[in-house]
């Protein structure tokens, strides 16, 4: 019988059992992680404890709308986060060291060379006054590269991996097109050849061909070169057929965690559903589009029970009386008092 998680050691073993053996010994482990964003109205809850992990060489998929909680908690795991935003509690843990609380000096080795992050808009992440072979000499020569034909040898390597050719190296980002200052974002991420690349909806300004190409590329990469993956987005789709497991947020809490197989064949949380309904599929027989209703909650008047029961066409009154904690239903974590096995106890 399956009863849900009372304290943090039951909840760190269903995060475990939804990760699959792969995640015995995980690259990156996140614990009942927690960030608010310091208001005048008093602290606004973005995250609110989630814990996963992502096992080396894997690809993990964050989906959910806008203002979820995915980038304020992809800004966690890498320690970005600037004020109002600060993490209150919890732990992140990336190749056996704890990251949170440590100094940008001590930060500094591990970023880029061991952990790098894409931004969502490359034409903003990047310098537009500066070329792109420049750019990538800053980055080297941050970590510890001074030899000029190490870098221009490096730079053209990683250019050629994304298909770029090296003689852009000479280009400014103006210059090229969107897939391409995205492709260009991506290898200056693998400079240092990482173990993990954290992803912001690197595809969210390129049209559905461009898109599709990137998410090639990304997977052919990383089959390659063994790195992990968490990579953001909002769209479902878009990832079905190249993440291995996928964490669905609302809120900024986890509301299905499992493998992508699993969470697309079977979709335990009635959200899940509603984001798989408001995409077409081009196979199959034509049905309408039904979407969402409603709107995600203010964070700083949340509901009192399910977060999602203003919005579920589901609800019932034990969704409106206390706050649903994560189930483990057949290796899926769910937030759902409708997940089988929730109400099923030992006795």
């Amino acid at each position: 019988m399956r009863s849900a998680p009372a304290d943090r050691q039951q909840a760190a073993a269903a995060v475990a059992e939804a990760s699959g053996p792969a995640a015995d010994v995980p690259i990156l482990a996140v614990r009942d992680l927690s960030v608010a964003y310091r208001t005048r109205r008093g602290d606004v809850a973005a995250v609110d404890n989630v814990s996963f992990d992502v096992a080396r060489g894997e690809f993990l998929a964050v989906v959910g709308e806008s203002g979820c909680g995915k980038s304020t908690l992809l800004f966690a795991v890498a320690q970005l986060l600037v004020p109002p935003a600060e993490v209150t509690s919890g732990a992140v843990t990336f190749k056996g060291t704890e990251l949170t609380g440590l100094t940008e000096q001590q930060l500094a080795p591990i970023r880029w060379k061991e952990l790098s992050l894409v931004m969502q808009s490359a034409m903003n992440a990047l310098n537009p006054v500066k070329t792109i072979g420049a750019q990538f000499a800053d980055a080297m020569r941050a970590h510890g590269v001074a030899d000029s034909q190490q870098i221009t040898e490096r730079s053209a390597q990683v250019l050629r991996m994304v298909g770029i050719d090296a003689v852009h190296l000479r280009s400014y980002p103006h210059q090229l097109s969107g897939g391409m200052r995205q492709r260009s974002m991506i290898a200056m991420a693998l400079l240092f050849t990482p173990d993990l690349v954290i992803m912001d909806e690197p595809t969210s300004a390129l049209d559905v061909v461009a898109q599709r190409s990137l998410m090639v590329q990304i997977k052919d990469l990383q089959q390659r070169l063994g790195f992990a993956v968490i990579f953001v987005t909002h769209d479902m789709s878009l990832v079905s057929h190249f993440s291995d497991r996928l964490l669905v947020m609302y809120a900024g809490q986890v509301a299905e965690l499992g493998a992508t197989s699993r969470v697309f064949d079977t979709p335990r949380h009635p959200y899940s559903r509603g984001l798989l309904e408001a995409f077409p599929s081009i196979r199959g027989p034509m049905v309408p589009l039904t979407g969402i209703p409603g709107s995600p909650p203010d964070l700083a008047r949340l509901p009192a029970g399910c977060r999602f029961a203003p919005r579920c066409l589901l609800v019932h009154d034990r969704c409106l009386k206390a706050p649903v904690d994560l189930v483990s239903v057949d290796d899926v974590l769910v937030r759902c008092v409708l997940a089988p096995g929730e109400g099923d106890s030992d006795d």
